[in-house]
């Protein structure tokens, strides 16, 4: 009976999870609750001191950059995907090319003992950026782009953790 009873409980939690469907956005308040501070590599201070936190920012709204999906797509957090909406009461939240940008939507991968487990992390959604991610949105059709050179961008954004 037992046995069961488990089984019962599992099979509702597997399929409450298939329910729940993609992952979702958290925001970059989130992240930053445990990746701050000298023992925590200075990983949020490094992004908020970076060009990528500034992003929306730079957008000029007297010619409708902020409101224009091929602008706003490079310049937030999970466009079209449920992080930034034009015009929505939380946009703010994802504004900036925050942490899920390049490392995918959090909503799985954001407990502690899910992130202590690279595998696992990557299990739940986490991505580990590549070129290819990175040129989603620094590729020659933006208006902006002077050209993209990978291994140097790495440098400029470095926040791995080392032991």
């Amino acid at each position: 009976m037992k046995i069961r009873i488990a089984l019962g409980l599992f099979l509702v939690l597997i399929g409450a999870l298939a329910a729940a469907g993609p992952y979702s956005f958290t925001g970059v308040g989130l992240c930053s609750m445990c990746h701050r501070g000298e023992a925590n590599h200075m990983v949020y201070e490094k992004w908020l001191a970076s060009k990528h936190a500034g992003a929306f920012k730079r957008l000029d709204p007297t010619k409708g950059e902020d409101k224009n999906p091929e602008c706003v797509g490079c310049h937030t957090t999970g466009f079209g995907a449920g992080g930034y909406e034009i015009g929505a009461a939380n946009a703010a939240k994802f504004e900036g090319v925050q942490c899920e940008a390049c490392h995918g939507a959090g909503s799985a991968y954001k407990a502690v003992a899910v992130m202590k487990d690279p595998t696992l992390a990557r299990q739940n959604g986490l991505i580990v950026p590549t070129e290819e991610t990175c040129k989603t949105c620094h590729r020659s059709a933006s208006p902006t782009f002077k050209g993209f050179d990978f291994t140097q961008a790495l440098k400029m954004i470095d926040h791995r953790y080392r032991k």
